[in-house]
């Protein structure tokens, strides 16, 4: 098959020819546990990324947002995650229902290094861990909780190319579509824009929580 690009790579052989091996200090940074590093990021982190797999074999990743430790450190080989009220689709607890494996991305605002921690997942509903959750007098109705198998930091580089926490270089938003727009289009509604947005800023008033 014809492709477009000169080559592609296709071997982890050629792939290694490319690169220099990872320091020794990088091969080993990763850990099977939660340890007092891992829970001092976890505690101070309000954004998370969460990587599932679907039954049609899609990835998905789905963002998680909390006051900063909403992540709970149960042991150190258990994580616990409130769901919160969101559009239902259930993305990310649908695939686990297939696909067990999960992929954790803790974000600290201001911090350029960040902790990646995977493993599997299970969902839950248990009143106590439930109520560990409350905010304004509201309780998750299911509550994400992932065993641990490998935890690590990752290196800053990423962050600090993007310029990620530097207000001077964050791009112009003039042009870019909001929530409303996208839905509005990709969804092929009728609705005009206004309306839509109408909704979506109801809903982060009454259903944060």
């Amino acid at each position: 098959m014809n492709d477009r690009f000169e080559e592609v790579i296709t071997t982890r052989e050629r792939l290694r020819e490319l690169r220099k091996p990872p320091r020794e200090l990088v091969r080993n940074k990763s850990i099977d546990h939660i340890d007092d590093i891992c829970r001092r990021y976890i505690s101070a982190a309000p954004f998370i990324m969460i990587a599932t797999r679907g039954a049609d074999g899609l990835l998905d990743l789905s963002p998680k947002g909390d006051p900063a430790g909403f992540v709970a450190v149960l042991d150190d080989k258990t994580l616990a995650i409130p769901d919160r009220p969101g559009n239902n689709r259930l993305d990310t607890f649908e695939n686990l229902l297939a696909n067990p494996e999960i992929g954790l991305f803790f974000l600290i605002p201001g911090n350029n290094d960040t902790l990646r921690v995977s493993g599997t997942a299970r969902i839950v509903r248990d009143k106590a861990l439930q109520a560990r959750f409350e905010i304004r007098g509201r309780v998750p109705d299911l509550v994400l909780v992932v065993s641990v198998e490998e935890a690590f930091t990752h290196c800053p580089k990423c962050v600090v190319r993007s310029g990620l926490w530097d207000e001077k270089r964050w791009p112009d938003l003039a042009d870019v579509p909001t929530l409303a727009e996208a839905v509005v289009a990709h969804a092929e509604l009728s609705e005009p824009v206004s309306e839509i947005q109408a909704l979506i800023d109801k809903d982060r008033v009454e259903r944060l929580y």
